[in-house]
């Protein structure tokens, strides 16, 4: 079952002057406003100011307990202990020089003036709980913006460094600075680069066996003398380069997998520019997982292959499963999705922006570039964990004039990717916001699909700190599946998680099967009930696979003999590399 390689066109719409004109002035307010759309903000203080007005209770409350912590942060001063006060500990102020004063009664005092704001917006009888949920989250942003720790002055780490430095960490700090202001202008660094891809990054070997508007796909060489039948499609999320499940040899899942006996596709996106524009959610599936799917069985002769996708790419595969369900195509021998979800009404903090008006500011601001550019993208991501993404390397590169160690990891979400603005405006509403593909409303063609249509084994991983999928969000899946699950939850964040190879220290995983026709459990019952195991979930992974494969065969060629689909190029190709 083909589907057309040939991307999707939209139709033109004649615009009127009018038109036109609020759209060049709402695309110059998004820009003013750095695409957040302040009535969000404004309707959820609106909803709180108004119940806290009629609220004299929880005035009173927030009254006494700003009492209290003002006699707390005096009883610091004067050097007494107050363990009812005491905040709990907070790694920004965990050395040595904030234990003396006056910075031990700075640090309590923000600590304690944090937890009252938080207090303050939440709680409050009548109040909308996304709307407390956002203000929660941006009350917490401003506090701490405004850490003693992020200044010169009252951070006594630097006052520390400065005194001993004699100021050379502060003229390393501005140098830190210009560097980056450089790089963000589009400057390439000085000296060698410690990381770069076909360098030291995604350098399995392999060929690119299929290019088209969208997608280079990657076979990889077979390391072993025999493979199982079943290769395996992995469907990157395009919101960064496919080489995060490829970084270095030591933690490379690509790696990892070839040498488990399986040949391995794996597909790497095309980063668009403004000719882009018009690829939508559509095109992605069958430009992406569709062509990729048939130039995989194509090369291997295989009747049905394992597809794993992570992240969107993982939303995007669940999408193009169901497709393939409904319609009675059954070539997937299993779907992997990792730290993706299906249901997104409890999708993390990012949730919290998402309405109408700020899906409506973004489409705006995408309608002048064609795109949202990555640098939006970047810190978007950066507000979820500003503590550790902003601040605490701002205090470190300008403050005490160190850099951070270059690792694998951090140089892959530097090479971030522009979103097309159809694809990225279909993702934020249909998805993110109206959720179809989780109530029946999401159209392939000309029909609604449903996850319940995806009849193959599962194989679902969250991670236990994800800020982006929470992991149960991606636990919901249960609700929809009508196959077996085996799900996983693994120690670390959305991709450290993931990136979790066998050998490293500190690492473990609970996992857990659940047959089609069991009893649903609660994720606070599973975790309860399911006991960790030290290690890495990529051998319970590879164990899964296997059980779900044919016996091993002879490994197919790389790429086609001749035709469609022909070895073009060396991995990792040419779309990874585009700026």
């Amino acid at each position: 079952m083909s589907e057309p390689d040939a991307a999707k066109t939209a139709t033109p719409v004649a615009e009127s002057p009018y038109e036109a004109l609020d759209r060049v002035a709402h695309a110059g307010f998004a820009r003013a406003v750095s695409g957040l759309s302040p009535s969000v903000l404004a309707e959820a203080w609106m909803d709180w100011a108004v119940h806290l007005a009629t609220s004299p209770g929880k005035q009173l409350k927030l009254a006494e307990q700003a009492l209290r912590n003002a006699q707390a942060v005096w009883s610091a001063g004067l050097g007494l202990y107050q363990s009812e006060t005491d905040p709990a500990p907070d790694r920004r102020f965990a050395s040595e020089h904030w234990q003396k004063y006056p910075f031990n009664v700075m640090s309590q005092a923000h600590r304690l003036s944090w937890q009252w704001w938080q207090d303050a917006v939440t709680g409050v009888h009548g109040t909308t709980p996304e709307h407390e949920n956002l203000l929660a989250f941006v009350t917490g942003l401003a506090s701490d913006s405004l850490a003693p720790s992020n200044f010169p002055a009252t951070n006594p780490d630097v006052i520390a460094a400065t005194l001993e430095e004699r100021g050379r960490n502060l003229l390393r700090g501005a140098q830190n600075l210009s560097e980056d202001v450089l790089r963000r202008m589009g400057a390439e660094p000085d000296g060698p680069h410690p990381f770069e891809v076909g360098h030291n990054l995604a350098i399995t070997p392999g060929k690119v066996v299929l290019r088209n508007d969208l997608i280079e796909l990657i076979q990889y060489a077979p390391t072993t003398p025999t493979v199982r039948p079943e290769p395996i499609l992995i469907v990157p999320a395009w919101i960064m380069k496919y080489y995060i499940l490829d970084l270095s040899a030591q933690n490379s899942l690509v790696r990892f997998l070839v040498a488990q006996g399986y040949t391995v596709f794996m597909i790497s996106w095309k980063n668009p520019d403004a000719g882009d524009r018009a690829f939508g959610m559509d095109d992605y599936r069958r430009l992406g997982v569709m062509a990729a799917l048939e130039a995989a069985q194509a090369i291997t002769k295989a009747q049905k292959l394992h597809a794993v996708g992570y992240c969107l790419g993982g939303t995007l595969l669940s999408i193009a499963a169901a497709a393939m369900g409904r319609d009675g195509d059954d070539r997937l021998a299993s779907v992997t999705l990792l730290a993706a979800q299906v249901d997104f009404t409890e999708a993390g903090p990012l949730r919290l922006f998402i309405n109408d008006s700020e899906v409506t500011l973004i489409e705006d601001m995408m309608a002048e570039t064609g795109y949202l550019s990555s640098d939006q993208m970047a810190g978007a991501f950066a507000l979820l964990r500003a503590r550790d993404l902003i601040w605490a390397p701002a205090i470190r590169d300008y403050l005490l004039g160190q850099r951070g160690q270059a690792f694998d990891l951090m140089a892959w979400n530097a090479d971030a990717t522009r979103m097309p603005a159809r694809m990225h405006s279909e993702y934020l509403r249909q998805l993110f916001l109206n959720n179809d593909l989780a109530e029946g409303h999401y159209h392939v063609g000309d029909r609604a699909i449903a996850v319940s249509d995806i009849r193959t084994p599962i194989f679902a991983v969250g991670t236990e700190d994800d800020h982006v999928a929470p992991w149960k969000s991606v636990y919901k899946l249960h609700l929809f599946a009508n196959s077996d699950v085996t799900f996983v939850l693994t120690s670390g964040g959305h991709n450290a998680g993931i990136v979790s190879e066998p050998g490293r220290e500190n690492r473990h995983f609970r996992i857990a099967d659940h047959r089609a026709d069991a009893a649903y459990r609660d994720p606070g019952d599973w975790l309860a009930e399911t006991e960790p195991a030290d290690g890495s979930w990529w051998t319970a992974f590879a164990a899964w696979l296997d059980a779900h494969s044919g016996d091993a065969v002879e490994p197919p060629p790389l790429g086609a003999r001749s035709g469609r689909f022909v070895a073009l190029c060396d991995a990792p190709g040419s779309y990874v590399r585009q700026k």
